[in-house]
């Protein structure tokens, strides 16, 4: 069977139930925080508190200044983490949807496909959030963003379809790996260091970076930065674009597969 006739139906049927998408998406935001004093303030005063601790050990700590900008060490490392809060709390929760949603996975009349796609929706509300935030942050500090702040939708995109891609993978091993969350933890605290969050292309030798470049949330956080503060348009790097998008789509139909041959097996192991 081809490519485009075995993923056509399947992203087929997430299109047709967005509306059902948005309103369990909102709904998982909710209840994230139910019961909580403070709700969901929560999910906004974390990562505004990691950015400070993250300021103040590698920006006065260990003097990490970005070598190929002009801009302070706390606007560089905004433009770089707002990215990756989305990518980690999203990639982590879509893993987990089919545990956490069971009593669904085990009803033979839902569409257990759209559950990765509301966990990465319900962690997008934070996300837009920190890019206001983010926004108003470069505005009082006098670096108002140009108008390659519009490409900004296009790189959300791009994240979007990334962590899509990564979680019908991981969330279809997680109801047989019960360690799944675990491992992924680890990955990811590994991946932030191989991500230009804290650091920049002039930190490491060429021989490496070509290595780190193959990282595809490097063409995220740098696009971020683009529309923040470099003024790069995306098309003037299409190595880098024809790159991210090769590996979204390869992982992205190896993962859809996958996700389709074992879904039948989900409910017994839940």
């Amino acid at each position: 069977m081809s490519k485009k006739k075995e993923s056509k139906p399947f992203l087929l049927d997430i299109w047709e139930s967005r509306s059902l998408i948005f309103r369990l998406a909102g709904t998982d935001f909710k209840a994230k925080y139910a019961g909580s004093y403070f709700g969901i303030i929560w999910a906004f005063v974390q990562p505004v508190i990691t950015v400070l601790i993250y300021m103040i050990i590698f920006g006065a700590g260990l003097k990490m200044t970005p070598t190929e900008t002009e801009y302070p060490f706390l606007l560089y490392l905004i433009a770089g983490i707002v990215p990756w809060f989305f990518f980690v709390d999203a990639w982590q929760n879509a893993s987990n949807c089919l545990v956490e949603y069971s009593y669904l996975v085990k009803k033979m009349v839902f569409k257990i496909s759209i559950l990765p796609v509301v966990k990465v929706f319900s962690s997008l509300f934070v996300h837009l959030f920190l890019v206001a935030v983010a926004f108003l942050i470069f505005a009082g500090s006098g670096r108002l963003p140009g108008i390659t702040m519009l490409q900004l939708l296009y790189y959300m995109f791009c994240e979007i379809c990334l962590i899509l891609a990564l979680s019908y993978l991981t969330a279809s091993i997680t109801p047989f790996f019960k360690d799944m969350m675990q491992l992924l933890n680890i990955c990811t605290q590994l991946l932030m260091w191989l991500t230009p969050i804290m650091w920049d292309d002039g930190f490491w030798p060429e021989w490496m970076m070509r290595i780190f470049r193959l990282n595809p949330m490097y063409y995220i956080v740098n696009g971020y930065r683009d529309c923040y503060m470099h003024g790069d348009w995306v098309w003037q790097d299409m190595g880098m674009t024809l790159y991210f998008w090769g590996f979204v789509l390869i992982v992205g139909f190896i993962s859809i597969k996958i996700f389709r041959e074992m879904k039948d097996f989900f409910a017994d192991h839940l």
